[in-house]
């Protein structure tokens, strides 16, 4: 879905069209932090860091995208 079709969905009057929208914004959100996730690691940046950056713990981060990296 292009940027300028998913923003003539979102302002849809019909639900499911918004919210078959929102599903595609979150699909697009996970794309979007894992290649930030694994260029951030590729340039040395700690669990801890990435954490700090998306507003989660280092836990949480390494627990989602820790196991991409081997």
């Amino acid at each position: 879905m292009e940027a300028n079709e998913l923003a003539e969905r979102l302002r849809s009057n019909d639900p499911a069209v918004g919210l078959r929208a929102v599903s595609a914004l979150h699909r697009l959100a996970e794309q979007v932090e894992t290649a930030s996730v694994r260029q951030a690691r590729q340039q040395g940046w700690s669990w801890e860091q990435i954490g700090d950056a998306l507003g989660v713990s280092r836990q949480s981060v390494h627990a989602k995208h820790g196991k991409r990296e081997k």
